[in-house]
């Protein structure tokens, strides 16, 4: 299993901007597709981003689609989640989780290393 720590939440205003960092310990992050879920008080875990092993294939949560952008640099074996446009109902805790890729939509259980989170919180 992968390591991973989030980092880069805070507190920004409606239309603001965060960058999210998620560094991972290992050797083979490489190998691995990368994830960005959040989940908002009361309510379930959901996708945002994905990310395949190589960077070349992306995917997006309909919410994420248009402001939020997935990498990853495997030389810093970190994964980032720049997001603009923020709105209050972003505000979350952002997991990062590493795995071994996805079907036809990224879902929790195709991950199974989860970082602890980090608290974005978006106010109007």
């Amino acid at each position: 299993q992968v390591q991973l720590v989030e980092s880069g939440g805070g507190l920004v205003q409606a239309g603001g901007s965060l960058r999210l960092s998620c560094a991972a310990s290992g050797r083979t992050f490489s190998s691995y597709a990368m994830g960005w879920f959040r989940q908002a008080p009361g309510k379930e875990r959901e996708f945002v981003a994905a990310i395949s092993w190589s960077g070349y294939s992306t995917y997006y949560a309909d919410s994420a689609k248009g402001r939020f952008t997935i990498s990853r640099d495997n030389a810093k074996n970190t994964v980032y989640l720049q997001m603009n446009s923020l709105k209050p109902e972003d505000t979350a805790v952002y997991y990062c989780a590493a795995g071994r890729g996805w079907g036809s939509i990224p879902q929790s259980s195709d991950f199974g290393s989860w970082g602890q989170g980090t608290q974005v919180t978006v106010s109007s």
